[in-house]
């Protein structure tokens, strides 16, 4: 039977303030966590394993670091416990949902004596290892798929570069080419290749506009993901109806112009996006793989004419949809298309497994951190 002890979380471990960002060292060893999340890399090591916890901006996200890593001043870290399983007191943390401790009056945050004061009821170390275990054996799958999604994107986006960039596509040696360009191909617009949809934000202040029936997506659903299967936030049908011609078909590309510029995915689901997100809703769906590739290339393009003078970058949907894109021979794009097709499908797949199995994990969690199940 497990044994179940009311602590302060300031008895269970301490918490430490992340350093200056100025420290931060590109290109070096060390993993960089933000209150984000992974920000770059470091040469300054804090410790071999530990918690991070967002102090500000993303206030009460929760990593874990089984390697040495370093922390900027938007964050606290744990880089020692008090005779408690490490693993467990991050995934206790992830349950306690710290944004809703915001402790600060101005900007959102989270203040470090008034979080170690806090009460919680955690059980004897053997079963935080337990729990811990199972939990982890969620996270190491997850992990092991985005390897293999990595790998696979990788696969993908070589064979474009190769063929489309360094052109040595097949049958390359044969081709004439004309001032360094191969014959035949020409210079395109984006809005050559399908209908150009910004997105639109329902009223927030009708509260029966947002449900769970239709992905309304946000730039930061589509980081570090070729297809997004998932949004933070849905629509209801009311909310839908209130702009239906801004519904964006399945195996659009949604390519951020706003703020964080030249982020590009693919809508797994027909979906809305918000304002910042111009979405192509292709005509010929042969292309889509060579256009999103396409897409990500134009990042730098998209970031210098979307310069405004101010601090956020900002492309209208004129200059956007005006953009120019080096359009090969179709017959050589449906060749890539079909020859990357089952590496996107398998990513797809991935992606969706991932979602249930977190899906799965955080319907675990409360029940296993509240003793409600029992390991």
């Amino acid at each position: 039977m497990a044994v179940w002890q009311e602590k302060r979380l300031g008895d269970i471990f301490s918490l430490k303030y992340g350093k200056s960002s100025d420290k931060m060292i590109p290109g070096s060893e060390y993993k960089v966590f933000s209150s984000s999340g992974l920000f770059g890399l470091s040469n300054s090591k804090l410790a071999d394993i530990g918690i991070i916890v967002g102090r500000k901006g993303s206030v009460g996200s929760v990593f874990f670091s089984r390697n040495p890593f370093y922390c900027i001043d938007t964050t606290f870290y744990i880089d020692n416990t008090n005779n408690e399983n490490m693993l467990f007191i991050h995934y206790y943390l992830k349950n306690m949902k710290l944004n809703l401790y915001n402790s600060d009056a101005a900007v959102p945050g989270l203040n470090k004596h008034h979080l170690e004061r806090c009460y919680c009821i955690i059980p004897d170390l053997v079963t935080q290892e337990k729990i811990a275990d199972i939990l982890s054996t969620y996270d190491d799958l997850i992990e092991n798929n985005n390897r293999r999604i990595e790998i696979l994107e990788h696969m993908a986006q070589e064979i474009y570069k190769e063929w489309f960039v360094r052109f040595r596509f097949p049958g390359h040696e044969k081709v004439k080419f004309v001032n360094g360009l191969p014959e035949g191909w020409e210079v395109k617009k984006i809005k050559d290749f399908g209908n150009i949809i910004t997105g639109k934000t329902p009223s927030t202040e009708v509260y029966e506009n947002y449900g769970k029936d239709i992905m309304f997506i946000k730039t930061p659903d589509m980081h570090d993901t070729v297809f997004t299967t998932y949004s933070s936030e849905y629509l209801s049908e009311k909310g839908h109806l209130t702009q239906a011609n801004k519904l964006i078909p399945a195996n659009s590309i949604l390519v951020s112009c706003i703020g964080t510029a030249g982020i590009v995915s693919i809508n797994a689901e027909a979906a809305h996006t918000n304002q910042q997100i111009n979405s192509i809703v292709l005509n010929d769906e042969n292309l889509l793989y060579w256009l999103f590739y396409s897409c990500r290339f134009l990042r730098n393009t998209i970031e210098l004419y979307g310069a405004t003078g101010a601090t956020m970058t900002n492309l209208s949907k004129g200059k956007f949809e005006n953009l120019k894109i080096l359009m090969p021979k179709q017959e050589l794009v449906y060749l890539y298309n079909n020859k990357v097709n089952n590496i996107f499908s398998h990513i797809k797949t991935l992606l969706y497994f991932n979602q249930n199995l977190i899906k799965q994990r955080d319907l675990l969690l409360p029940r296993l951190m509240s003793g409600k199940l029992e390991v």
